[in-house]
């Protein structure tokens, strides 16, 4: 399963050593997940890395980063998008772009709307909600 991981996840899985991020990326090897993120996401991760602790940022460059498979940030959709939040239209066109199965976030506030759903197949979730359903 190819699982999208926006930059709320991976912030969150370097600074909770107990969260479903950190769970999920923990569990990615042994489920045979590919996690993915853009460099879009991995920059503005990067960017707010030292606002957790020391411990998120030794976390992050030992057990995160590495598991992750990086790609280019695709910008060009061949399919309309009508999505309000300007700046996580990259995000989901990416997502959309590798054919990923789950696109995973924290981010309530720009994904509200779209949390629970899908967009051209595309699931979008939070790390909890699809750990449930995987456990089911």
């Amino acid at each position: 399963m190819r699982l999208f991981l926006d930059s709320s996840v991976l912030l969150a899985a370097a600074g909770s050593t107990s969260g479903a991020s950190r769970l999920l990326i923990s569990s990615a090897r042994r489920e045979r997940w590919t996690l993915l993120t853009s460099a879009y996401c991995l920059r503005e991760a990067e960017h707010n890395l030292p606002k957790l602790s020391p411990n998120a940022t030794v976390d992050w460059h030992r057990l995160i980063k590495p598991r992750l498979t990086v790609v280019g940030t695709h910008l060009v959709l061949d399919r309309p998008l009508i999505y309000r939040a300007v700046k996580d239209r990259p995000v989901v066109i990416t997502a959309l772009s590798l054919k990923s199965d789950v696109l995973l976030t924290l981010d309530r506030d720009d994904f509200h709307d779209l949390l629970g759903s899908s967009v051209y197949g595309l699931s979008i979730r939070t790390p909890g909600e699809f750990l449930k359903g995987v456990r089911r």
